[in-house]
């Protein structure tokens, strides 16, 4: 009996062993089943293959791959102008309350201008939603720059940072920059609260300079439409700009103060030249003069 059953155990071994490397021989393994489409799903998250592009062509191909964020104006190595009108679409985990952040760069990492991206259809869903932005900026001294649109983060941890890098081109051949009116429609008796209106004007590195040239030319017809005006007498001229240590020193001719009357007019004709030059990063604060003087001018 004990032999009958040592016999059986050992041929039911012999068997199973004989089955089992049938199987193995006859199917093929699991991963050479699996295409190289669906191992190219299979990744780090896909945020991080966006953080770790390596050139402009990479961040095409990365985008189109894995579909979070698509960005159709402005493309690689565009020439980009101010107002720069941003388009794209992204999937709604790009987004924290319907918007996300975007920096301008110039090629030395100097921050142009920043804004927000914001949702054109409701953000809370995996599906891609289209955005829309618009950033005004003052032309850099760099030919080149970057375009950064950054996932939002409201969690501020590094591992839920992402982001594309844009390279982009800025188109020299004009400057965008704002001069400073009253509005009487947003006026609301303050006689300080001017409003900027850009202006396009040459390319210069002149800029403050340019500035307060322009708001003097005063108002065209399409601002006094939309409730501008100005404290500022018609024919103004100005003698002469200096910036120093963060002041801008803005010295004019005795019209800017001709027949002038009245603490409220006094106090926008400051503020529209305080805040036209103050729009750039490098002026603080602002002296105003006339023909030399500074102590005795714009008397109410």
């Amino acid at each position: 009996m004990s032999k009958k059953l040592l016999m059986t155990f050992a041929i039911v071994s012999t068997s199973v062993l004989v089955v089992a490397l049938l199987v193995f021989l006859a199917v093929p393994k699991i991963n050479d089943l699996i295409s190289n489409d669906v191992k190219d799903i299979i990744k780090e998250p896909e945020t991080q293959n966006i953080k770790n592009v390596q050139n402009t062509q990479d961040v095409e191909n990365v985008v189109e791959e894995v579909k979070i964020i698509s960005v159709f104006t402005p493309k690689n190595g565009d020439k980009i102008s101010s107002p720069l009108a941003i388009r794209g679409e992204a999937r709604g985990y790009w987004f924290f309350e319907g918007s996300f952040p975007i920096v301008l760069e110039d090629a030395n990492g100097n921050v142009a201008a920043t804004g927000f991206a914001t949702a054109g259809a409701d953000w809370m869903t995996e599906q891609m939603i289209p955005f829309t932005s618009e950033l005004t900026f003052i032309t850099p001294v760099s030919n080149s720059g970057v375009l950064v649109l950054k996932k939002d983060n409201p969690s501020d941890l590094s591992e839920n940072d992402a982001e594309i890098r844009i390279p982009i081109i800025f188109d020299k051949s004009t400057l965008t920059l704002k001069v400073y009116f009253p509005n009487y429609s947003t006026n609301n008796n303050d006689c300080q609260e001017v409003l900027g209106v850009e202006r396009v004007v040459p390319m210069t590195v002149a800029v403050a300079k340019t500035a307060i040239e322009e708001l003097l030319k005063g108002l065209t017809t399409a601002d006094v439409a939309a409730g501008y005006f100005t404290g500022i007498n018609e024919g103004v001229k100005l003698n002469s700009i200096t910036i120093t240590n963060g002041v801008a020193y803005a010295d004019f001719d005795e019209k800017l103060e001709y027949q002038v009357g009245g603490s409220c007019r006094i106090m926008g004709i400051y503020a529209q030249i305080e805040e036209t030059l103050k729009q750039f990063p490098t002026i603080n604060s602002v002296v105003i003069s006339i023909d030399g003087r500074t102590g005795d001018i714009l008397q109410p």
